[in-house]
């Protein structure tokens, strides 16, 4: 059965189709599919072990938390409002193919973690082993989420905006993670535990270096032409 299913997607001119989307976001068969792939790690590792072990985010997430908690800001409405932004900043530095690969980064992580929120953790909880969580939850990020900045694009603001500052100050991606997403863990000190936020900075750790294994290989023009 599968066999036959090459054949017909030839003969009904699926091949053809599929060709000219990835055309369209500038992308091989094989980045497509990192991007898909990448989105469905991070999805699941937040699900199963950052979730379930009370691992507090750092980037865009933890920095909406903290707004919350410290000035009553909106978490519905301060969230889209700071991706945006961030995402904003990414299409103005590497142009609109940067915003083509983002969509569907970020189409692909929102599917994957609603779909692993429906059918509930698989993994037993880690919560009482807060070490081996962090670093399980930091490999899980850091392929998942190299897997997506590798086809230079992102899956949420966090990715955004670490790979314009990546850029802009000529710094190796994976400092850029670890210093966002370690002042926000700082600054959340002020209403989570220090027991807490020790393990979220090993997560960060683990998931930094990783990430920064994912350099990006792939180009894109920016607006005035020239590649990154």
């Amino acid at each position: 059965m599968v066999v036959k299913i090459y054949p017909l997607l030839k003969k009904r001119g699926g091949v053809k189709m599929l060709n000219s989307l990835l055309n369209f976001f500038n992308l091989s068969k094989k980045g497509f599919v990192r991007i898909i792939i990448g989105s469905c790690i991070m999805a699941f590792t937040l699900v199963n072990i950052h979730m379930q072990s009370n691992i507090t985010e750092g980037g865009v997430l933890g920095l909406t938390m903290l707004l919350y908690k410290l000035l009553d800001f909106d978490p519905a409405i301060i969230s889209p409002l700071l991706d945006f932004a961030c995402f904003s900043l990414g299409v103005s530095l590497f142009g609109k193919k940067f915003l083509k690969r983002t969509a569907i980064a970020c189409f692909s992580f929102a599917i994957f973690y609603k779909i692993f929120l429906i059918t509930g953790a698989v993994v037993p909880s880690l919560y009482d082993f807060p070490i081996l969580s962090a670093i399980i939850g930091g490999i899980g990020i850091g392929v998942g989420c190299g897997l997506v900045v590798s086809q230079a694009c992102a899956a949420g603001g966090d990715d955004a905006l670490a790979l314009v500052l990546s850029k802009k100050l000529n710094l190796n991606i994976s400092k850029v993670y670890f210093l966002t997403d370690a002042i926000v863990l700082t600054m959340s000190l002020m209403y989570i535990p220090m027991g807490r936020i020790i393990f979220s900075l090993l997560t960060t750790i683990v998931s930094s270096l990783i990430i920064g294994q994912f350099e990006m290989p792939v180009t894109i023009h920016t607006k005035s032409g020239v590649r990154v």
